[in-house]
């Protein structure tokens, strides 16, 4: 009988099961310090019934998250895996994933090489969806991207449109007669910017998929200028919003723009408007934004100290943090040395005492900085003083400039006491805000006060090209 019972059972199981999973095992090759340590495996409900993901079994070494655990029919949900070794050398690990629709769980490996450790990943608590995993192969669609006029949702042609990746202006398009631009994309996140005569600038950052694929930028109209009545075109119907703007779900892959014919570049911003350009001296108002000649500017020695947490992945902080550090780096001069502190659950030097001739590798360092862990700015804060001391320059700017998106909530407890040692001595803590809420900015306020130096908030791409260098052009102006 029970041999008759094992029989049905197995022989059931083999018919009925329903679930599959698009492989059983992954390769992260070698892994250095910064590589990616996370994988996705897509579990797929081939049936007609419902299937659900029951658990996961797994080592110490491997976290795990996944995008729902009930798999309708038809249905997929994606399962990411982390792998934090705690030793370096080749590793393989063993992982059972239980379905409802099988007796015996579907084992997965897990293998690689660790060639340099990432304590910071290491201690991160479990992977999560911000990011898009190494090793994937691109699959391209149609991306569209419109602008509107706020409120009345009339098309706007002829608008200007920045694509901004990693930091960098990677293209620039006009908006054809039904004030939209049709691109082949890619899976990943973008930040798009827009701007139009007569209305202010909109700008959202987001991540595209072939669900996700298209784009409103609604733009308001500016009542200082004024620009012809725009009347609708019965061909081109009002843009509900609310339905083209899909949730947020980011996928397997990278994001490639297609390589087409592109209108010459506008310069992004033609009429300053930013937050922290108010408060300049007279004396340095005087000279042009782009000036930054050594007869007007002591050398700097600057450390930026900065915030790579699980919480610098969320929206668009990681890529205004990107973008105001790429804009810097066009402005480092051979006398300059600058060098990045990283911090999360541990600290670490990326970049010691590089200069203008060094501007490839800084951006290189810019494009590869990834978030992950936890909150440690005080240790952070004390490693980059002591970035700081090894490349002081006498009678130069020795600057610390701390960049964050909140508080300093792990390790933080003696920080201040470095601060007003290292104040007493010359040297500037700054601290950058990007986004931050308006409890963090009063702590961050405080901080820079008592670092001798200034809170430079950053909340929109603007902020971003301008804020930073001209807190760098007031630390060091003679």
């Amino acid at each position: 009988m029970h041999r008759l019972l094992f029989c049905f059972l197995f022989i059931s199981t083999c018919v009925f099961s329903q679930t599959s999973i698009d492989k059983t095992s992954f390769d992260f090759g070698t892994l250095l310090r910064h590589s990616e340590r996370f994988v996705d495996f897509y579990i797929t409900n081939n049936g007609a019934k419902k299937a659900y993901l029951l658990r996961v079994d797994k080592p110490k070494e491997v976290t795990s998250i996944s995008k729902g655990d009930a798999i309708i029919a038809g249905d997929t949900i994606i399962v990411r895996f982390q792998v934090n070794p705690k030793e370096e050398g080749p590793f393989n690990y063993k992982v059972d994933v239980y379905v409802s629709d099988k007796m015996n769980p579907i084992t997965l490996r897990l293998s690689g090489n660790i060639k340099e450790l990432d304590l910071a990943s290491a201690l991160q608590a479990c992977p999560d969806f911000s990011r898009n995993p190494q090793k994937a192969t691109s699959t391209d669609f149609d991306l569209t991207v419109v602008t509107v006029e706020k409120g009345s949702g009339i098309p706007l042609s002829k608008s200007v449109v920045s694509f901004v990746q990693n930091g960098s202006l990677i293209g620039q398009w006009k908006t054809n007669k039904d004030g939209n631009i049709q691109q082949k994309g890619s899976i990943g996140y973008l930040y798009f910017y827009g701007r139009h005569t007569g209305y202010f600038p909109a700008e959202k950052g987001t991540y595209i998929n072939p669900e996700n694929n298209y784009v409103v930028l609604e733009l308001t109209r500016n009542p200082a200028e004024t620009i012809p009545e725009v009347i609708p075109d019965p061909i081109l119907p009002k843009v509900d919003t609310t339905e083209l703007i899909a949730e947020v779900k980011p996928e397997k892959d990278t994001v490639t723009i297609a390589e087409i014919k592109e209108e010459p570049i506008i310069p992004i911003f033609q009429n300053i408007d930013s937050t922290e350009l108010k408060d300049v001296p007279p004396e340095l108002a005087n000279i042009p934004m782009e000036e930054f000649d050594e007869k007007y500017f002591k050398p700097n020695n600057i450390v930026f100290v900065l915030d790579i947490s699980m919480s610098m992945n969320t929206g668009d902080r990681m890529e205004l943090m990107k973008y105001a550090l790429n804009e810097l780096a066009g402005y480092i001069r051979p006398q300059d040395n600058i060098s990045i502190v990283t911090y999360a659950s541990y600290t670490n030097v990326i970049l010691s005492n590089a200069s203008g001739k060094d501007v490839d590798k800084i951006k290189k360092i810019i494009h590869d900085l990834k978030g992950g862990g936890f909150t440690a700015g005080g240790a952070g804060i004390k490693l980059g003083y002591k970035q700081a001391r090894s490349g002081y320059i006498e009678n130069g700017n020795n600057e610390i400039i701390v960049v964050t998106d909140g508080a300093f909530n792990r390790e933080s407890e003696d920080y201040k006491k470095e601060m007003k040692k290292y104040k007493k001595k010359g040297y500037i803590l700054s601290v950058v805000g990007i986004k931050n809420n308006p409890k963090d900015e009063d702590e961050m306020r405080g901080v820079a006060e008592l670092g001798n130096g200034r809170y430079i908030p950053i909340f929109k791409l603007e902020d971003a090209k301008w804020n930073l260098i001209q807190e760098i052009r007031k630390a060091s102006f003679k």
